[in-house]
């Protein structure tokens, strides 16, 4: 199976206050859960302006993290936890389970809501 980065469309309505977590493709693979480590690919969105702020692909290769260790923002280790290889999930992110009140590095801006596209593509 070959993956392909994925669009994301600008959402319409209002963020939503809670995380929310939509499987576009259910994996058949192994399941990741909090204390392994995880390879995944993404794209990243504001849900205010629907411009990308980042993505793996960009970059050619995939994010290794510990699941569940704090390594990524809470929304994501919340999000990703349970989904199986071969997966890909989206994930709709306030701002308390993201950057919050400071935002990140210029580029995210303060109380922003994300959207994720996120393909588990390995769990140790």
């Amino acid at each position: 199976m070959t993956l392909e980065k994925p669009e994301i469309d600008r959402p319409d309505g209002p963020p939503p206050a809670e995380l929310e977590i939509t499987d576009l493709t259910v994996g058949d693979g192994a399941e990741a859960q909090p204390g392994n480590a995880v390879t995944v690919h993404y794209v990243g969105v504001s849900h205010s302006t629907g411009a990308e702020f980042d993505a793996s692909w960009n970059r050619g290769e995939p994010l290794r993290f510990a699941l569940g260790a704090g390594q990524v923002i809470p929304g994501w280790d919340q999000g990703v936890a349970g989904m199986k290889i071969g997966g890909r999930r989206q994930l709709v992110i306030p701002p308390h389970l993201a950057y919050g009140e400071r935002g990140a590095g210029g580029v995210i801006k303060p109380h922003e809501t994300l959207i994720f596209v996120v393909d588990l593509v390995g769990v140790n």
